[in-house]
């Protein structure tokens, strides 16, 4: 079972435009609402592939009733948390172009005893060598140390620990010893306090993470294609999207994919590899914060370099 916890989810409002003109009266395509927040997305993205899989998040007001309608009519297990803020609303302008301007809400504070309800959620839902994954970001006045503690707990039950947020939270977790992280290449260069402008570049960042006691460093690098630094090694990976259309969720689908295998198969390090590949792409060409659904998923449009040019500068982002 792969377990996913998001603190910050968001209801997301989606809008297709020719072009963004500032200043302007534009006109958009009628609006695509779904279910948000980088954890949720992981999940929704493994339930579509049949992978179980369940997203405990805590929801509150109106756009958090709504947020638990979408899930359930989408058929994805959900373990709500109830809390008194209202959850947050997210707005995603998509260009003809592939261009995607994001406007997010910071969401609001959770108290002591709904932290408390999130952990005792957690913890009836796992069991031994289930993955966890808190992804996303965090809810305003939520403090590293917050964060430090709740993925102590979750190591402390035996699961696997995966880790996909940002900043300070990044940097917190990694006390507990995830098994994995995920950052993208910002992420990444901030917790390291280091320009990444190659590939090289980012291999020797997340071989200096994983000194810090992190087994595998996953770094999604968008149109760059990924990195993995592991005990095993390193491996490269590329990707083709021929038709972008919204890279919101891409890169949740592209860590969906890379648990979809490796959970099952420790041993078969490519294979997930060009999993997460595969799905990042293909999350790529959908509109929105769609997930790709097994008739979504073209494994050509991805490959493994086995000699890449690791001093090749990096697609600026």
């Amino acid at each position: 079972m792969i377990v996913t916890v998001t603190l910050n989810p968001s209801l997301d409002r989606t809008l297709e435009v020719e072009s963004l003109d500032v200043g302007s009266v534009v006109r958009t395509s009628p609006p695509t609402l779904q279910a948000g927040g980088k954890g949720v997305n992981v999940t929704r993205a493994l339930t579509a592939n049949g992978v179980p899989s369940v997203a405990i998040l805590p929801t509150g007001g109106a756009e958090g009733a709504e947020l638990g309608r979408q899930l359930d009519e989408a058929g994805v297990a959900t373990r709500l948390v109830p809390v008194s803020g209202r959850t947050r609303s997210n707005i995603t302008i998509a260009e003809s172009d592939g261009s995607v301007t994001k406007l997010n809400e910071p969401g609001e504070p959770l108290s002591a005893l709904e932290l408390s309800a999130i952990s005792s959620a957690v913890a009836t839902a796992v069991s031994t060598d289930d993955w966890v994954v808190i992804s996303g970001s965090v809810p305003p006045e939520f403090t590293p140390e917050q964060m430090g503690a709740l993925a102590g707990d979750v190591a402390s039950l035996g699961a696997n620990l995966a880790i996909d947020t940002s900043g300070d939270a990044l940097v917190a977790s990694l006390a507990a010893r995830p098994r994995l992280i995920k950052p993208n290449r910002a992420e990444l260069a901030e917790v390291t306090g280091r320009p990444l402008g190659s590939i090289s570049e980012v291999i020797a960042a997340a071989k200096d993470v994983r000194d810090r006691g992190v087994e595998l460093v996953l770094v999604s690098l968008g149109a760059d294609g990924a990195v993995l630094v592991g005990s095993a090694g390193v491996l490269v990976g590329e990707s083709r999207v021929p038709r972008p259309r919204s890279t919101v969720g891409a890169g949740d689908c592209f860590l969906a994919g890379f648990l979809s295998r490796f959970s099952v198969d420790e041993a078969d390090v490519e294979g997930a590899m060009l999993e997460a590949l595969a799905w990042g792409a293909a999350a790529a060409s959908l509109p929105g914060t769609s997930v790709p659904g097994p008739d979504d998923i073209d494994h050509s449009h991805v490959q493994l370099v086995w000699q890449p040019d690791l001093d090749r500068p990096l697609v600026a982002s």
